[in-house]
């Protein structure tokens, strides 16, 4: 790590594949970037080219270059430590009992 990704972000220009499902069955849409990149807590990722629209029915793969806008290190270390806070929130906890019949 150089003292620059400390405390700059840095950007990187990947080619990805975008997969769209639009059937009964699934109804959603996934980024897979070449080569094994990965994105950490904190990056941030554009996708390029024209806007899609798929068909009902229809699953479709688009080839896109997306632009990872990597955290700095600082980002990302408060990235993780307020995450790990807010998903705290998202559970839900309950110790009472239910009434007998």
């Amino acid at each position: 790590m150089s003292i620059m990704s400390i405390f700059f972000r840095t950007r990187e220009e990947v080619p990805c594949t975008l997969e769209i499902n639009n059937t009964f069955e699934a109804l959603g849409a996934h980024l897979r970037f070449d080569g094994g990149v990965v994105v950490h807590p904190g990056d941030t990722v554009m996708l390029h080219g024209a806007p899609v629209k798929v068909p009902y029915g229809f699953e479709q793969r688009f080839r896109r270059v997306a632009t990872i806008t990597r955290a700095s290190a600082i980002e990302r270390a408060w990235t993780r430590w307020t995450g790990d806070l807010e998903f705290m929130e998202l559970c839900e906890f309950s110790f009472s009992e239910r009434a007998r019949v």
